[in-house]
């Protein structure tokens, strides 16, 4: 394995956990999760990515990159609906179950395939847009950091944009450690060691939830996070099978769920830097970058709890500045993915307000309810177009 390959590796895991983890740790908090709950969410899906991503470049001989749902974290450190976390991880499973099916009926595949690209962008765009929002709001609070975060992403986008949320992150850090802002993060670490831990949580299947959370973690992972990440693969020359990756993921999600694992999936922006010529010169090869990365995984699973320690104690207004950061480049694509064919911005901006617009009805929350008016949408103008002269449905 050459040296290139190590490097690509470590680069892509450390960007893709630095850059995100905040959001996961802000997501297991929303949920009701205790510290320990966090830290095992964290240990679960590090350790899944690295089995399931570590088998999957082995058997099929290709760079296979896996990451865990950044979207899918923001919809759920978005909810507002107090379901309890046994709740939640019920939701996970009834995800990981339906990407399971996907990979056992093609035809669930070529459907999901055609659900409109608008619409599911407007969705998540609705989801990350408060984030991105709390950055600009928290300049009310602590205006330097904020301002000075800022700064350091513009710049650091424009120089070296592969790394620019790990700068963030260290400036964060050492910006909370200069002015003594760390909390006790102690706490965790007195109660579980230095090694990361599993807790194992008692799902609890709540249909509201279920439809909630469960449903929109299942699309938006699937249309932002496996979609992307085939395309990734299929740009680097190769072609991967789409019912093993399905499969292996979703299993990994769903054994992993109780653990607080909300989804195991294909990456994308990490995948990149592990799929080309710079990560191995020779194709046939490269799959070894795939096993480092897996190995890399499998370090950050292996002391994963520190690193939540670390993450919980800083200041809330802290996470909120470094999460809004790091989903300003998503909420970026999806604002562009939701414009991107005319016929449908009209559709796309409905659900994309109804989707940021937090409402929770028949205690369903709002991310489905943004689908919903999608869909309904489209239905009512695919029905009137039928009516009209030279129409499908013309009778």
């Amino acid at each position: 394995m050459p040296f290139s390959s190590l490097s690509a590796a470590l680069i892509a895991a450390l960007v893709g956990f630095g850059g995100t983890v905040a959001l996961i740790v802000q997501a297991a908090q929303a949920l009701g999760g205790t510290p320990e709950q966090v830290a095992s969410a964290v240990t679960a899906l590090c350790l899944g990515m690295s089995v399931a991503g570590g088998l999957l470049s082995a058997g099929l001989r290709m760079p296979v990159v896996l990451a865990w749902s950044t979207p899918g974290a923001a919809l759920l450190a978005a909810s507002t609906l107090q379901a309890g976390y046994g709740a939640a991880i019920g939701a996970y499973v009834a995800a990981a179950l339906m990407m399971i099916v996907l990979g056992l009926v093609p035809a669930l595949g070529r459907l999901a395939a055609r659900i409109p690209a608008a619409v599911a962008a407007a969705m998540l765009a609705g989801v990350l847009l408060p984030f991105c929002l709390a950055l600009f709001r928290s300049f009310q609070s602590d205006a330097v950091l904020a301002g000075v975060v800022l700064v350091v992403f513009v710049i650091a986008r424009q120089r070296v944009p592969i790394y620019a949320l790990l700068i963030v992150l260290a400036v964060v850090v050492g910006a909370v450690v200069l002015r003594d802002d760390l909390g006790p993060a102690g706490g965790i670490l007195a109660q579980q060691g230095v090694f990361g831990v599993l807790h194992a949580t008692t799902p609890v299947f709540d249909w509201a939830v279920v439809i909630s959370l469960g449903v929109p973690l299942f699309l938006v992972t699937l249309v932002s996070q496996n979609l992307p990440g085939f395309v990734v693969l299929n740009a680097a020359g190769y072609r991967p099978p789409t019912r093993p990756v399905l499969l292996t993921t979703g299993v990994a999600s769903l054994v992993l769920a109780p653990f607080g694992a909300m989804a195991v999936n294909l990456a994308a922006i990490t995948a990149a830097l592990c799929t080309g010529p710079d990560a191995h010169p020779d194709p046939e090869r490269r799959w070894v970058v795939g096993i480092a990365y897996a190995g890399c995984y499998a370090v950050l699973a292996l002391f994963s709890t520190p690193l939540v320690a670390l993450f919980m104690g800083l200041p809330r207004d802290t996470i909120l500045i470094i999460t809004g950061v790091a989903l300003l480049g998503p909420l970026t694509n999806a604002l562009g993915a939701m414009f991107s064919v005319p016929d449908d911005r009209e559709v796309a901006v409905m659900t994309f307000a109804a989707t940021a617009s937090g409402v929770v009805l028949l205690g369903i929350g709002s991310a489905f309810w943004g689908l919903a008016t999608g869909f309904l949408v489209l239905g009512v103008r695919a029905g009137l177009a039928r009516l009209r002269p030279g129409g499908a449905g013309r009778t």
